[in-house]
């Protein structure tokens, strides 16, 4: 399990599937996360975990970054339950499935 306190920020594709909204994971706060997730990766590198700000908890994934450490995905029905929008400090916990 991993807390980090990281930005929300939000991505903006070129099609029209519209915005996503991500956390970074940075790599010196994931190293071992990485190490024990190993053998648990699924596609494009991914792993599954269980993330929770505050009293709100969802499954999910997150996806590696070429220059280390992760992306996490945060969606809406969650940012509106954790009271959280993009350019917050977010703490957020992970525990891989």
């Amino acid at each position: 399990m991993i807390t980090v306190t990281s930005l929300l920020w939000i991505w903006q594709g070129a099609s029209a599937a519209g915005r996503w909204y991500f956390i970074t994971l940075p790599e010196e706060q994931s190293g071992d996360f990485r190490a024990e997730a190993f053998g648990n990766r699924r596609g494009f590198g991914s792993v599954r975990v269980e993330a929770s700000v505050g009293e709100v908890a969802w499954r999910t994934s997150v996806f590696p970054l070429k220059s280390g450490g992760y992306l996490l995905p945060v969606k809406a029905a969650v940012r509106k339950k954790a009271g959280i929008g993009a350019g917050d400090e977010v703490t957020v916990t992970l525990e891989l499935i």
